[in-house]
């Protein structure tokens, strides 16, 4: 491949990946095209894209990108997958293990997480918890020492209100055999 062309497809990866800080890496090798293609289909219906690129283009391409990490760990024939307005990656792990199912020769490789240098299995990452789910157990962590409290406020006060109705079923009991 000439330089030209080289710097030409260099420049397309950095137009196409250079606002993503997050990603997948696959591997499509053995599938068939139609089984392919479908999968790219499916991809598309999720708003993702999956692009195979050439791992030494692509190192040159995310240099001094959030994607750099990534580019540094490319490893044979592989593609990426990204989502097309930049959702989490544990979202985008998730989806391809649902897929992994569909397509059972398609490998699943590693992800990058918000840029950060630190490379996750895609498998590994799709079982962690995402913003929705960390943000409701944020949520349930703050209002459970006020829950506590308001059981234990509510304890005595449900105690003393209990033996108060009894004394006074008993003195209406004592009024009314008196009587």
């Amino acid at each position: 491949m000439s330089k030209p062309v080289k710097d030409l497809i260099t420049e397309e990866y950095k137009a196409s990946f250079a606002a993503k800080h997050n990603a997948c890496v696959v591997s499509v090798i053995g599938m068939e095209g139609v089984a392919a293609n479908k999968f790219r289909g499916d991809l598309k219906k999720h708003r993702l894209s999956m692009q195979v690129v050439k791992n030494s283009l692509a190192r040159r391409a995310f240099a001094d990108t959030p994607l750099s990490p990534l580019g540094a760990a490319l490893r044979g024939p592989c593609a990426l997958v990204v989502s097309e307005e930049d959702s989490s990656a544990i979202d985008l792990a998730k989806i391809l293990v649902g897929f992994k199912k569909d397509y059972p020769k398609l490998e699943l490789g590693i992800g990058i997480l918000d840029g950060d240098a630190d490379l996750i299995d895609v498998e590994r990452l799709a079982n962690m918890k995402g913003r929705e789910e960390l943000l409701a157990d944020l949520a349930m962590m703050i209002a459970s020492p006020a829950r506590s409290l308001a059981g234990c406020l509510a304890g005595p006060g449900g105690r003393l209100a209990g033996c108060f109705k009894a004394m006074a079923e008993k003195e209406t009991e004592d009024a009314s055999a008196a009587a």
